[in-house]
């Protein structure tokens, strides 16, 4: 491929060594949150784009009665309330960006009408080489989450890959088969496997689950999400707020900002590059096999797995989110987890999970770990 035939900007060391000078500094002209408040709405509105209907984060009467004795926001609502750690990255203009996981730990639960503010700053450059993209560069946030108290209430690593548009779409081999493949229709059969894992969904609820009921090796139920459409992705996006969703005026004053974000549609219209999520014809040119799902919004699906498992009286410290390859509309994936140790620690009980998911033709997609901590009837 001549630089004459290339259509998007590419990596140089110029433009990452620019980058580089960024490390450690904190970041204060970020984009406002999408939720600064976490409101009644504002989590139901984030539970239902994630497919999770706990009525702890949803129903007042019933968290009334629950641990923290008012609705809380799942964990991974905080996606919501920054967008460094949802993937709103700095440098390398017109290299494409993907979120590809996140490392978070949990101090505090996140309660109905408390504000966030964060703080940020770029952690850490690293440079991969890839099959899908050939050179890329895993761009590493840090943000910590205050509550108006000022308390510490969560804090992540979240990372992006860069990768070259042109080389991934021309010379990217990970997703070679997979574009050659007709799309896929889904037999009665097959969906109903998805409906009857649905109707089985348990969330565990009011129902204390105590560290002594729990055994090294248990496995954790498994957890369908999809078949996958783009009204799914539309939906996390209405509750997450996505990173450059904007309309009319606003559309056109953060393109005039940020001129690389303006990437002509088929009108000939500047439009944003996250329409990856929703249009199949760009998802296409940036090398990816189709209009595929948000990573945060994968992550959060871990996330819910793990509280379903838990329980209304449990707190998830910490989990860990590693995308392996990129969920196309069409796409299905089933959750499965298991319990890897116990242990006390600063008088806290302590549950150990991994967990991993597949999509319906038995590829990994995903791979995560968390630490619930669980009450205990000897305490």
């Amino acid at each position: 491929m001549t630089e004459g035939e290339r259509r998007f900007p590419k990596i140089t060391d110029e433009t990452l060594g620019d980058l580089r000078r960024r490390i450690g500094v904190p970041i204060t002209d970020t984009v406002e949150p999408w939720c600064h408040e976490a409101t009644r709405d504002n989590i139901r509105h984030y539970a239902h784009g994630i497919g999770d209907d706990n009525p702890l984060w949803c129903d007042p009467d019933y968290a009334a009665k629950a641990r923290f004795g008012t609705i809380v926001a799942p964990p991974s609502f905080l996606f919501a309330c920054d967008r460094i750690i949802s993937g709103y990255v700095g440098g390398l203009p017109g290299v494409h960006a993907m979120w590809a996981g996140a490392d978070w730990t949990w101090h505090l639960p996140l309660k109905r009408n408390d504000e966030i503010r964060t703080e940020a700053h770029l952690k850490d450059l690293i440079e991969h080489q890839t099959r899908f993209a050939g050179r890329a560069v895993q761009q590493i946030y840090h943000v910590k989450f205050y509550n108006q108290r000022n308390e510490l209430v969560a804090e992540a690593d979240s990372w992006c890959f860069r990768t070259d548009r042109d080389h991934a779409r021309e010379e990217g081999t990970k997703y070679k088969e997979l574009k050659a493949k007709p799309p896929r229709r889904y037999t009665e059969a097959e969906l109903q496997k998805v409906w009857d894992t649905y109707a089985a969904e348990d969330i565990r609820g009011a129902t204390p689950r105590y560290i002594e009921d729990v055994s090294v090796g248990e496995a954790l139920p498994t957890m369908a999400k999809g078949p996958m459409t783009v009204t799914g992705f539309i939906a996390f996006a209405q509750g997450w707020g996505g990173l450059y969703i904007r309309a009319n005026k606003l559309a056109w004053k953060m393109i005039h900002r940020h001129k690389g974000l303006g990437i002509p549609n088929r009108f000939g219209i500047p439009d944003c590059p996250e329409r990856v999520h929703w249009e199949p014809e760009f998802a296409h040119m940036v090398g990816a096999p189709g209009a595929y799902d948000y990573g945060p919004e994968r992550c959060s699906w871990l996330t819910h797995h793990m509280t379903n498992w838990m329980g209304d009286a449990g707190f998830l410290r910490r989990a860990t989110c590693k995308i392996r390859r990129h969920n196309p509309e069409g796409d299905l994936l089933f959750i499965d987890g298991k319990v890897t140790a116990k242990r006390v620690e600063n008088g806290r009980h302590l549950v150990d999970i991994e967990q991993s998911a597949v999509n319906q033709d038995g590829e990994l997609s995903v791979l995560g770990t968390g630490t619930v901590e669980l009450p205990s009837r000897a305490a």
